[in-house]
C-alpha cells in the first residue's frame, strides 16, 4: 500500500514525498488507519519494521488539523533509552517539516544547559514531548511540565522499558495524564507483564501482531562451530588479511563485552565498547567515533544496541548465540540496510548448539558452517541433541582460506 492511499493530510504527504517515503511497511499499513480512528492500540512488531512512523504519522496528521490546544503538550512519546529518543526526535523533525507542530526531546545524561532548554520547551507547551521515563519524572517533580491536556500517550519498545525497571515510573506518569486520551503501545514481544500493563493503561485496544520476520535474503548468514576459547582466534583470523570496517560484535552480557573488548585491544584492533556501565557522555563519544570510522569494531550488548542506527554496517558477529530467534533477527538486521550488502557470523560453542539449532528451525534453513582455522586446533562437531548437550570432537582438520572465501562458499550454499 502507498501512503497516498491512506487518509492523511496533504502536509503529511508532502513531508513523506520530500523524504522519498512512498510504500507503507506492513506495520504502518495495519496500524495507521486504526490510530487515525482514535482507537487505543497495542502493536507487536520488532525493531526495524517502521513502527516509529506508524505512530508519528497519524498523530502528526491529527495535530495538523488545528483541533488541539496551542501552547499545550498534546502528545507524550515514551522511550526506554536516550538513543531511541534521539532517533524518534530526528524522524519527528522530518515528518513535521511542512506543518506547524513543535516537539522537544527529554532525556538524561545532559549538562545544565540542555536541561534548561528542555525546561523552556516544556514551559512553552511543545505539541509532542519525546522522553525517557526518569527524565520526565524529574521535570514533573520540579513542576516543569503540565500533562493535563495530553491527548496521545505512546509507549515505544514497552517490553524494553519493563526489562529496564521502568514500570513504576510509567505508572507514576500515567497518573498525571487525562483519563480521556488515546494510548498506543508498541512492543517487540508480548509477555505476561506487557499484557498486564496493557490492561491497566489501555482502553479496549485493538491488537496488531506481526510475526517476527525472517532476516533479509541479502544477508549472508554463516557460523563457526567452535570451542569458547577458539572464538578470539577466529576473529583474529578473519581480520588478518582484511581490516575490519563497520563491524558490530554482540556479546551476551556487559561483563562479556568488557572482556572481549580488552582481548581485541590486545590484538591491536581498533575497538570500542557499548554497555550500560558507560555514562551517556561516554556512549555518545563511542558512537560518534564509530560513525566517523575512527573505531572499526564495536562490541555491544543487546539493550544498548537498540540505539545503534547506522545503515552501512558491513558485518555482524554474534560472539555468543542470541537467547532466541527474535534477538538473532534483530542483531543481524543491523547489517544489509538501506540497500547495502552485509554478512552475519555466529560463534556456536558446545553449550550453545541447542539454542542455535532452534534459530535454524525458526529460519527453516541450515546456516552454513565455516571450518575453524586449522591452526586453532580441533573443533566440536555440530550435534545439537538437547539444551545441555554439546558436540563431540571431530578428528577432521580444515584449512582456512580467508574472509573472501567464506563469502563465496556461503553464497554457493544459499543458492543450493
Amino acid at each position: 500500500m502507498k501512503f497516498a492511499e491512506l487518509d492523511l493530510e496533504k502536509s503529511v504527504l508532502d513531508a513523506l514525498d520530500a523524504m522519498n517515503f512512498q510504500e507503507c511497511t506492513p506495520v504502518q499499513e495495519h496500524t495507521i488507519p486504526i490510530i487515525l480512528e482514535g482507537k487505543d492500540l497495542i502493536g507487536v512488531a520488532q525493531t526495524g519494521t517502521g513502527k516509529t512512523a506508524a505512530y508519528l504519522l497519524p498523530i502528526l496528521n491529527q495535530l495538523s488539523t488545528g483541533k488541539y490546544l496551542e501552547n499545550a503538550i498534546n502528545c507524550v512519546v515514551m522511550s526506554p533509552t536516550r538513543e531511541l529518543a534521539q532517533q524518534i526526535d530526528q524522524q519527528m523533525e522530518g515528518f513535521s517539516y511542512f506543518m506547524p507542530v513543535s516537539s522537544v526531546a527529554i532525556y538524561g545524561g545532559n549538562d545544565g544547559i540542555r536541561y534548561e532548554q528542555e525546561k523552556k520547551g516544556l514551559a512553552l507547551g511543545a505539541d509532542v514531548v519525546i522522553a525517557t521515563p526518569g527524565r520526565l519524572i524529574s521535570h514533573i517533580n520540579l513542576g516543569n511540565v503540565d500533562l493535563s491536556h495530553v491527548s496521545f500517550f505512546i509507549l515505544d519498545e514497552a517490553d524494553r522499558m519493563l526489562d529496564m525497571g521502568f514500570y513504576d515510573d510509567i505508572m507514576q506518569i500515567v497518573k498525571f495524564l487525562p483519563k480521556e486520551r488515546q494510548t498506543i503501545m508498541f512492543s517487540a514481544t508480548m509477555p505476561a507483564k506487557i499484557q498486564q500493563l496493557a490492561k491497566t493503561i489501555l482502553c479496549d485496544p485493538v491488537e496488531v501482531k506481526l510475526a517476527v520476520s525472517k532476516p533479509a535474503e541479502k544477508i549472508i548468514q554463516t557460523a563457526y562451530v567452535c570451542y569458547e576459547q577458539q572464538k578470539l582466534g577466529i576473529i583474529q583470523a578473519l581480520f588478518k588479511e582484511n581490516s575490519p570496517e563497520r563491524v558490530i560484535i554482540f556479546a551476551s552480557s556487559k561483563m562479556k563485552v568488557k572482556e572481549v573488548t580488552k582481548a581485541l585491544q590486545r590484538l591491536k584492533l581498533n575497538v570500542g565498547e557499548m554497555h550500560s556501565d558507560l555514562d551517556q557522555k561516554q556512549r555518545d563519544h563511542i558512537m560518534h567515533e564509530f560513525k566517523n570510522g575512527r573505531i572499526n569494531l564495536l562490541v555491544a550488548t543487546d539493550i544498548v544496541a537498540r540505539g545503534i542506527d547506522i545503515d552501512d554496517i558491513r558485518l555482524v558477529i554474534n560472539y555468543d548465540v542470541p537467547h532466541d530467534s527474535e534477538d538473532y533477527v534483530h542483531r543481524i538486521g543491523r547489517t544489509a540496510r538501506a540497500n547495502h550488502d552485509g554478512c552475519a557470523i555466529t560463534f556456536v560453542s558446545e553449550k550453545e548448539q541447542y539454542k542455535f539449532k532452534q534459530i535454524e528451525s525458526f529460519l527453516k534453513k541450515d546456516i552454513y558452517k565455516i571450518p575453524v582455522p586449522e591452526d586453532l586446533g580441533e573443533a566440536p562437531t555440530y550435534q545439537p541433541k538437547s539444551e545441555r548437550t554439546g558436540g563431540r570432537k571431530s578428528g577432521k582438520k580444515y584449512s582456512f582460506k580467508g574472509k573472501r572465501n567464506f563469502s563465496k562458499k556461503a553464497s554457493r550454499h544459499e543458492k543450493s
